[in-house]
């Protein structure tokens, strides 16, 4: 008995050791970013082993890159585009997602196959149609332009529909007798008592909208309609690769998706359906 325990111990300590090691690995670059943020002129950020700590440190390169470019219009762009995105997304996905879990009609596990299948689609295949589409529409140098690509995605609407087949069918039927119609079973059901799948999928969506680059870089010709990913990248030719400034930038526009992540992240939490039932 003795031995197993040594035998179990040994194991769990090899096994933390290893993902602990796993993780610094992936950590390092971030770590790198972070430091090099702070780090003065007079440092070699390229010093070999790295160091970590700077010797000095200062918000010198914060204060340059946010008063030498408008970061602050990159913020307010950016904050626009995610929040518009999310909430579009939410709504479209799961209003899209209600008929194909809970509705009975000819074709619908076609239709949800064929909504699936696009997933393999690379967005680069699509990207220049869309370009096309914007431009026709006059969404070039828009917010609407930025957003409409992505008010819903085939993973958003698979999410949603795993969700939903998930809510039991009797808090269903209840509302039926109740009088409530589709929309009233859908938004005082489904989405009370699917919290924890529309927490995700904001979560996944703000970030994918937060970071996003191409589409931005091939819409957008007016830096007043940049957002932070196409700002730290004008950074490069602004300060000749200044990588103190690039990295203080950079570090501004990763901030508020972590600040997203931790707020949302403890709503992500398994529940009793229905728990959230309204009256």
């Amino acid at each position: 008995m003795e031995r197993l325990k040594q035998a179990s111990w040994v194991q769990v300590t090899v096994t933390y050791g290893v993902l602990s090691a796993i993780a610094l690995a992936m950590l390092l670059p971030l770590l790198w970013l972070v430091s090099t943020a702070f780090k003065s002129p007079e440092e070699n950020i390229f010093a070999f082993p790295p160091q970590f700590i700077p010797a000095a440190p200062t918000l010198n390169n914060f204060i340059t890159v946010w008063q030498q470019n408008p970061f602050g219009q990159y913020f307010v762009n950016s904050i626009i585009v995610a929040v518009l995105t999310v909430g579009l997304n939410l709504l479209f996905c799961s209003l899209a997602a209600y008929p194909l879990a809970r509705l009975k009609f000819k074709g619908r596990q076609f239709l949800f196959a064929l909504i699936v299948a696009t997933i393999l689609i690379p967005f680069q295949i699509v990207m220049i149609p869309l370009y096309v589409l914007a431009v026709q529409l006059g969404l070039r140098n828009t917010y609407l332009g930025l957003i409409f690509p992505f008010i819903a995605s085939a993973f958003g609407i698979f999410l949603m529909r795993q969700a939903f087949l998930g809510v039991p069918k009797e808090l269903e039927e209840a509302a039926r007798i109740d009088g409530c119609s589709e929309l009233g079973i859908w938004w005082n059901v489904m989405i009370s008592a699917t919290r924890p799948a529309l927490v995700t999928l904001a979560i996944f969506v703000f970030i994918g909208a937060w970071s996003d680059f191409l589409w931005p870089l091939i819409l957008l010709d007016r830096p007043e309609y940049y957002t932070l990913p196409l700002g730290v990248a004008k950074l490069a030719g602004s300060f000749s690769l200044d990588w103190r400034l690039i990295a203080a930038g950079s570090v501004i526009s990763i901030l508020p998706v972590l600040i997203f992540f931790v707020v949302m992240q403890r709503y992500i939490v398994p529940t009793e359906s229905g728990s959230g039932l309204k009256g």
